[in-house]
């Protein structure tokens, strides 16, 4: 599984860092990337698909 945050709809509200830290970062401004190639351990997939799930913009996608 791999999630992409996608620039252009990020508005910076972070509830995907805030769920996800492990999988997320974001940068001065509050706008949010995925970490290294967005790749996911197994055991983060559930938090993947909940910061996914709470983007208000839904800027995150998930590759299974």
């Amino acid at each position: 599984m791999r999630v992409k945050v996608d620039a252009d709809k990020c508005q910076g509200h972070n509830r995907c860092f805030s769920l996800a830290v492990e999988l997320f970062d974001v940068d001065e401004y509050g706008y949010a990337t995925e970490l290294g190639d967005g790749q996911v351990p197994q055991e983060l997939e559930e938090k993947a698909r909940l910061a996914a799930a709470n983007c208000p913009e839904f800027a995150i996608s998930i590759e299974e």
